[in-house]
This record gives structure tokens, sequence and C-alpha cells, in this order.
């Protein structure tokens, strides 16, 4: 939605139109960059509990909001440590589902230092989860349903992006990535 954003939201930003829309990594990011309907937020994680509110939070907004598809929720500062990034996306997905938001809302997950179990960190497939800031993306069931019925073979979006990752140079995608995170707001 169209407010003023944190140095940190507008890298974001950047991020979803430079590098996720101009890789297709979601085949549903440029509509909805377009729509105007992606909400970004950025939350300091130092601590954990008043971030988890916020997740919250932003899940009653999204009840109230119908214009909004999407949220991501930039945690910055804290959660740079991915090991910690993970115990903390545990924690949003338990709490997701102690607040009745199992099947409404999904979390996806995305981080600088993002890596696929049992994947080699340097492994271009990682660049798919990615992103300028520790953040969690927070998604209408719904919408997701209605966008992925009429999409040709759904299934295959993150095989077709592990594909299309390890066919792009590693260090030119955390060189892209950096880049994003520096620009000026």
């Amino acid at each position: 939605m169209s407010l003023p954003l944190t140095p940190a939201c507008a890298a974001t930003r950047d991020w979803v139109e430079h590098f996720v829309i101009a890789h297709n990594i979601c085949p549903f990011a440029r509509r909805e960059l377009l729509r105007d309907s992606i909400r970004f937020v950025e939350v300091s994680a130092e601590r954990w509990e008043p971030a988890l509110e916020a997740l919250i939070m932003e899940c009653r907004r999204l009840d109230e909001t119908p214009a909004i598809e999407t949220i991501l929720l930039v945690l910055s500062p804290g959660l740079e440590n991915f090991d910690d990034y993970l115990d903390f996306l545990g924690l949003a997905e338990e709490l997701l589902i102690e607040q009745g938001y199992e099947g409404i809302y999904q979390l996806a997950s995305f981080h600088p230092d993002y890596s696929f179990e049992g994947e080699e960190v340097e492994d271009p497939a990682n660049f798919t989860n990615r992103s300028p800031w520790p953040m969690l993306h927070l998604l209408r069931e719904a919408g997701l349903e209605r966008a992925l019925a009429d999409y040709p073979d759904p299934e295959g979006i993150p095989e077709r992006n592990i594909a299309a990752m390890r066919k792009l140079d590693g260090e030119h995608l955390a060189d892209q990535l950096m880049r994003l995170r520096k620009r000026p707001a």
C-alpha cells in the first residue's frame, strides 16, 4: 500500500521488482505490485515477542482490509543469524495456528542467508528464498488458491525457479542482492 517506506522496506520493494519479478520467481508478484496490494512493514525483531505480536496485528489488518493481498514483514534489525531466523519462523507458524489463522494465511520465508536443508550454501538455488533482509511473507490462502487455479503446472514453480537460478552465476546473484540492500531509499 502506498505509504512512505523505511529504507529496508524500500529495498524490499526494489527486490520484489528487480529480483523476484525480473527473474520470475513468483509469477503473481508483478500483478500485485502493479495493483499496489502489497504492504511492506518493518518490524524490529531484536525482541521476539513484540515482533510476533506485530505479525498477528498484520493478520488482523488483512482480516479488515481486503485491498491488501499480501504483506512483507521485514524483520530488521534482528534475526540476522539464519538459525535464529528459523527458530523465529517456527514460533511464527505455531502462533498462526494458535490464533486460528491456519488455512486462512500462510507464511513464506526469506532471509539473506537462506539455504535449503541438504543444499550447499553456495548453491544458486537458495536465491529463490534470499532477500535483502530477514522477512516473513504473509499470504492470503484464498488469493493464492485463486491465482494457482488458472496457472499451468503450479506444482512445477519451485523446480523451475531452482533450475533458473542454477543457470545464473551465484556470485552475480549475491552481488545483485547486496546492491538492492544498499540502494538508497
